[in-house]
């Protein structure tokens, strides 16, 4: 048997590699000892008080306390948005069990019980799932005496189920002033986006239309805060510490639902708009809008079958009219074009001016029509504003030129919002050379200066516009902002609404004098086109009635209104203030396709003014 040889060992080699093993062994340790002496060292005495904010979070939850949103009132104190006491029903997921099956049972038993809609039990579902299953969701809101009974019987059948109280937006005025106070709504994901996160952590509603929208900074308050300690599953356990909330204030409007009612009925079947304001002050005293719409059901979330029919009606009860309506002004123009020929030297309050029922341009065959077939002879600007002589107006508007009543309609106030305090206003269409121009890429045309000079045409106004101008002009050119906030009362102190940018237009006083006496000559003289509506006052209303056409009648044509559908009816216009010596109010109706402003918009006005001046008859000849 062979002999097996092993190689000889080099002891000191091994000796060097064991000891090499050793030292290596050491280092490792010491730096691993060293950085966990760094780190204990940073985690106690550097990082201490981040760690330790860190971990007192854990273990305390800030639950955010939202304020009670402030009420709104009109001038009276009658309250047009309160926050009113219901019940809601409140399902907390992780009391009903784990099982989701558990969840769906319940819902649908709930469902069956109380007829509740499939559309609700989705909503339910979208608010559950932001939330954490120990946290209620609300399924139903606004419950009714019937819901509560039934819910009540079988309530120990239904574990995790429980009826709450809660504040809730209420608008006890319904479709009379939903356009001018507007509503609340659930937040959407976009509003979330740009809402600031500490104000409205926990809030569910905000405004979403009118005052309640363009105030809502100061409606909603300002949201305080709860410390709650938690245990690891994050329920509270106790109260540490609390910043109570303060609540939104409240607003008092100008608005004076008393008018408001009148001239919302007055408008009866027609759609259209009434706007009123304080002359002196800018205080809206009206905003209607009609067809109106009941606000209260968007709070809680209209159903899709409602929100449907309000959409797809003809009649758009959710437009403002008020606010961004856009009409031809018609003849209601005719006393600011009339005033623009005596401010620019263009005509004579006495000059005269012959109507034969139409006016032609010296190289034109085409016939611009006056209303009245047979013409009104021979006519001043008097006589013209009396009788609302379109073929007056035609000749004036030729001898001013486009370019001249623009500019003096910009300084009313046409063609630009009002700035008014609500979101959302329209600045209607002024026309002149450059805005044909950079909107239709055309020249302007001497005809179309003609139908400017009658409120035809290109020319869009809103009610408020109108309203304003008016305003203006019972003012003698001083010209006042339009508002509707009076004051805003909060917790620690009362403050006025916006601020009141004021401007004047220097105008002639005899001029002014010439147009307000033709105004009033409208209503009390036997040839006036509103003199219906002068009986039973013993002071005078200066106005101007306008009939605006919805359609083009072809040349040579006639115009019959019984043989028209009712769309196709002109709108009737009327605008007004009074008294005419003392201006107090200053009055401007719309009403779509009403046909005749002396008879169907006149007496609206005629309404508003003498409710508003009999309430206020101790400050009629104040100065």
């Amino acid at each position: 048997m062979a002999s097996r040889e092993y190689p000889m060992r080099d002891k000191l080699q091994e000796e060097r590699l064991f000891l090499n093993r050793i030292v290596a062994a050491f280092v490792t340790i010491a730096v691993l000892t060293s950085g966990l002496i760094v780190r204990l060292i940073y985690l106690q005495i550097v990082g201490h008080i981040h760690y330790a904010t860190l971990a007192k979070e854990n273990s305390i939850k800030i639950t955010p306390l939202v304020p009670t949103r402030g009420m709104i009132y009109d001038r009276k104190g009658r309250v047009l948005a309160e926050n009113t006491q219901t019940f809601k029903l409140e399902i907390t997921p992780d009391k009903i069990g784990k099982d989701p099956a558990n969840l769906n049972d319940t819902l649908l038993r709930l469902q069956k019980l109380l007829n509740i809609p499939d559309e609700k039990i989705e909503q339910f579902h979208k608010l559950r799932l932001r939330q954490k299953r120990f946290a209620p969701s609300t399924l139903l809101t606004n419950m009714t005496n019937e819901e509560m009974v039934k819910f009540a019987v079988v309530r120990p059948y239904f574990p995790g189920v429980d009826i709450k109280t809660h504040l809730v937006r209420n608008y006890p005025f319904k479709e009379l002033a939903a356009h001018v106070v507007g509503y609340v709504g659930r937040i959407n994901e976009k509003e979330l986006k740009s809402l600031p996160i500490a104000e409205y952590s926990g809030s569910t509603y905000i405004g979403k239309l009118g005052i309640e929208s363009s105030y809502e900074a100061m409606l909603h308050g300002k949201t305080g805060y709860a410390e709650m300690e938690t245990n690891v599953q994050a329920r509270a356990l106790k109260t540490l510490n609390e910043v109570e909330p303060i609540a939104g204030a409240n607003l008092y409007l100008t608005l004076d639902m008393d008018l408001q009612k009148t001239a919302y009925d007055g408008l009866d079947k027609f759609n259209g708009a009434v706007v009123a304001i304080e002359i002196k002050t800018g205080g809206v005293l009206v905003f209607a809008s009609r067809p109106g719409f009941d606000p209260n059901p968007f709070v809680s979330g209209i159903g899709s079958t409602e929100y449907k029919a309000l959409t797809s009606s003809d009649d758009q009860p959710l437009y403002n009219r008020a606010l961004r309506g856009l009409y031809p002004p018609g003849s209601t123009v005719k006393p600011f074009i009339a005033l623009a020929g005596l401010e620019y030297n263009a005509i004579s309050k006495q000059q005269k001016l012959y109507c034969p029922g139409f006016y032609q341009l010296p190289t034109d065959k085409h016939k611009f029509r006056d209303w009245k077939k047979t013409g009104h002879g021979s006519v001043n600007m008097s006589e013209a504003i009396t009788q609302s002589c379109d073929v007056y107006f035609y000749r004036l508007a030729s001898l001013l030129g486009i370019d001249h009543m623009h500019d003096f309609m910009q300084k009313l106030g046409f063609g630009e919002k009002t700035g008014i305090d609500l979101i959302g206003e329209k600045a209607g269409i002024l026309p002149s050379r450059e805005w044909k121009r950079k909107e239709k890429n055309q020249n302007w045309y001497p005809g179309e200066t003609l139908i400017t000079g009658i409120g035809q045409g290109f020319h869009l106004v809103t009610p408020l516009q109108l309203a304003r101008a008016t305003a203006t002009l019972a003012n003698r050119g001083n010209v006042v902002t339009p508002f509707l906030v009076d004051k805003i009362v909060s917790a620690n102190a009362t403050t006025k609404g916006p601020e009141i940018h004021k401007d004047v237009i220097p105008l002639k006083p005899d001029n002014i004098n010439s147009i307000v006496s033709a105004m009033i000559n409208v209503i009390h003289s036997g040839r006036g086109t509103a003199k219906g509506i002068s009986h039973g006052i013993n002071y005078q209303i200066a106005g101007k009635t306008g009939t605006a056409q919805v359609f083009n009648i072809k040349q040579g044509a006639k115009y019959n209104e019984r043989s028209l559908g009712f769309k196709l009816h002109d709108h009737a216009l009327f605008i007004s203030f009074a008294p005419a010596d003392n201006p107090q109010i200053a009055v401007a109706v719309i009403a779509e396709h009403g046909g005749h402003g002396g008879s169907v918009a006149a007496p609206i006005a005629a309404k508003v003014i003498k409710q508003y001046l009999g309430d206020n008859s101790a400050d009629r000849n104040t100065p």
